[in-house]
């Protein structure tokens, strides 16, 4: 089954403008991401899909494949299926531009349940929540699957409600399975391409969650449990803790 991995990247940025060009010890960020997702077993075809001519030049340079795109699109799942529309593939992997520690294998398991099952149209991830301060944070979108690892719900609110601890919920979250949804989606090329141009959902509305798109129609999400959380990179204060572990780890 042929599978590609496209990563969104754009300039424009409220609160870091230009960061998949930023500067990661010699190299950009967007390079960093690209390296790694190529890395990833199930991986047959990396590329970066851009608006913006600088990014694609860096693209370029380093070797990379790149799809230049509308500049009009709302959000990246759109410059997304403008990428797949042209591609020969079977699945379509959306890895975000801003995580330059995105481990290869978490990409493969993400990949997986829809290499066995051809019944899934989408497949993401998510990581076990650890602090008090993340399951409260409405930045952090929490996940609850079912008892197949499907998703019933994303929610910027916390989720599930510990109602016996809520007046002493501890800061370690312990004995709370509570899950943070990590931004990484599989899709089947043909279902992104549907599901592209669906209109906005009235939940999608409310939460500013794309994925409750899919939800709404009452299709399925496979959600993969992985020990990997997301590193991303916000803010230029971010880009330091990133090089620091790179500098760890001798990259």
């Amino acid at each position: 089954m042929n599978v590609a991995a496209v990563i969104p990247a754009r300039f424009a940025s409220t609160r870091f403008p230009g960061k998949p060009l930023a500067d990661i010890l010699g190299k950009p960020m967007i390079q960093r991401v690209y390296e790694r997702t190529a890395q990833a077993r199930t991986v047959g075809r990396t590329l970066v899909a851009t608006d913006d001519e600088r990014i694609a030049a860096a693209v370029r340079a380093f070797g990379g494949e790149v799809r230049l795109t509308r500049a009009d699109h709302a959000t990246g799942t759109d410059r997304l299926a403008e990428v797949a529309a042209e591609l020969e593939a079977d699945l379509i992997v959306n890895v975000q531009g801003d995580e330059p520690l995105i481990e290869p294998a978490v990409i493969d398991a993400a990949v997986a349940p829809l290499l066995d099952d051809p019944a899934l149209p989408m497949g993401t991830l998510m990581t076990r929540l650890r602090s008090r301060e993340e399951f409260l944070n409405p930045n952090v979108v929490k996940v609850v699957v079912d008892d197949r690892g499907l998703a019933l719900y994303f929610s910027r609110a916390p989720i599930p409600y510990p109602r016996d601890l809520a007046q002493a919920l501890p800061d370690d979250l312990c004995g709370v399975a509570a899950f943070r949804h990590i931004g990484l989606y599989v899709y089947r090329r043909d279902f992104l391409l549907q599901y592209a141009r669906w209109p906005e959902g009235r939940l999608e509305a409310l939460e500013r969650l794309e994925q409750l798109r899919v939800l709404e129609r009452g299709l399925p999400i496979r959600v993969v449990a992985t020990a990997h959380g997301a590193v991303g990179v916000d803010t230029p204060e971010d880009l330091r803790q990133v090089e620091a572990v790179l500098r760890q780890r001798g990259e």
